[in-house]
């Protein structure tokens, strides 16, 4: 297969499988979802599900989100880890959104990523799930299965969001950083992967990572 029938391939075989795609974390609006997205730094989206909930109940806005303190908010948000950045982030952020855009997320990529505790890769998916603008916000995840599927270097996340908007349609950014995503969860995990089973990688993997598969697997 030639680059282009590769990129077809994965777009033909990702379509097929979720033609319908779950957000995988749990909101109810733009600043929900921020929070949301900035809470799964280093940690499962199942547990960031578990623990929004409760969060939320206290302050789903950021004029609420205020009313608590660093300490209170680090105390909820500790089982998601990294807890001291990222209740002073929540914080910060809210403020923010208060003091410069009344209350409202914006909806600019310079804006998201002004914000404490926001980097590209969330102020892409903000951008993206939110509020529909064609985004490809690259994890640790997406950044290893283009590798696996030989579309990208894989030297940096960076550079693999650049090669993923370079080969796929723009139109179908959104949609495909999802399906990734899922696909990914459940035929090709960093770890408990069975080749079998991941027919993109197995059809169209980069060799290197095919020959170190099965060398594992002999031993």
């Amino acid at each position: 297969m030639n680059k282009q029938e590769k990129v077809d391939f994965v777009i033909e075989t990702l379509s097929s499988r979720y033609p319908e795609i779950p957000i995988p974390l749990d909101h109810k609006g733009p600043y929900t979802l921020l929070i949301a997205v900035l809470l799964s730094a280093q940690c499962t989206d199942v547990r960031v599900n578990k623990i929004t909930p409760i969060l939320f109940a206290k302050a789903d806005n950021p004029f609420d989100m205020i009313k608590m303190s660093v300490e209170e908010i680090k105390e909820i948000i500790r089982p998601c880890g990294l807890s001291p950045m990222k209740s002073k982030g929540i914080y910060g952020l809210s403020k923010i959104l208060i003091d410069k855009y009344q209350g409202e997320v914006p909806q600019s990529f310079d804006g998201l990523e002004e914000l404490p505790a926001v980097g590209h890769k969330t102020a892409s998916v903000v951008m993206s799930q939110a509020f529909g603008v064609p985004a490809f916000p690259v994890d640790t995840h997406i950044h290893r299965l283009l590798f696996r599927w030989n579309l990208t270097n894989g030297k940096n996340v960076v550079q693999t969001e650049k090669d993923a908007k370079r080969l796929f349609p723009r139109e179908l950014w959104n949609d495909l950083h999802l399906q990734i995503i899922w696909y990914g969860r459940e035929y090709s995990p960093a770890r408990g992967w069975n080749l079998e089973n991941d027919i993109i990688t197995k059809t169209i993997g980069r060799k290197s990572v095919l020959e170190e598969y099965y060398t594992k697997k002999k031993a």
